[in-house]
């Protein structure tokens, strides 16, 4: 029997989804920061939240997300956001903290942190997520994915995530059999077998649960 004739395969190249362009502010009346956190879903480490207040002219098209920036870029705008920052913070809650008031409890606790070491006290905070512990004196408003949509809020993303890296590079050091120089302590196959194989280190948080890395006991 002949072969029928398929007709030739044309591939469309589709344009990239265009970015949305990150805003200012949330609101123009009064002084803004922006706060995220880094390492809610790590089984070792601590939990890092930074604070940002940005000017009012503040912008960079690179800035973004962290998560979806690449490591080079994102130190790359760590320098850029510290040099114009208007006033920045990044503050940490240890492990065995995170264990005693359980990670999203130890998440705002950094931001507090970083919110009380602002050298200009803000007048109003965005927060990314849909939930925070009310900061006393300060009215906040949440943002889901206020990462992708702010630029404060992105710059703290930002310098959560490097300085929080930089931290789980020096333990690294110290236990270089978990991994951590390549997965900060998150929750990848090999760093879930080295613990099943040798145990807990000082720096990790016991109360997750190693076999279902999605899931603590609280």
């Amino acid at each position: 029997m002949a072969k029928v004739k398929r007709p030739p395969v044309i591939k469309v190249k589709l344009p990239a989804p265009e970015r949305v362009a990150l805003l200012a502010r949330y609101q123009h009346d009064f002084i803004e920061a922006g706060c995220d956190e880094a390492g809610r879903g790590c089984l070792a480490g601590p939990v890092f939240a930074a604070a940002v207040i940005l000017p009012a002219d503040f912008e960079h098209s690179l800035l973004n997300d962290s998560k979806q920036m690449c490591e080079a870029d994102r130190y790359l705008l760590r320098t850029e956001i510290e040099q114009k920052a208007l006033a920045f913070a990044v503050a940490s809650v240890s492990n065995t903290e995170i264990d005693e008031i359980n990670i999203l409890n130890a998440s705002f606790l950094a931001m507090h942190r970083a919110i009380d070491a602002l050298h200009i006290r803000p007048e109003f905070l965005i927060i990314d997520g849909n939930r925070f512990n009310k900061y006393e004196g300060i009215p906040h408003q949440c943002v889901i994915q206020g990462d992708g949509k702010y630029f404060s809020i992105a710059a703290a993303s930002v310098l959560a995530k490097t300085y929080r890296d930089d931290y789980m590079m020096q333990l690294a050091l110290e236990h270089p059999e978990y991994d951590w120089h390549t997965n900060k302590g998150y929750p990848t196959i090999k760093h879930r077998n080295t613990v099943l194989q040798l145990g807990f280190t000082p720096h990790h948080r016991r109360t997750f649960n190693v076999t279902n890395p999605q899931l603590s006991i609280f």
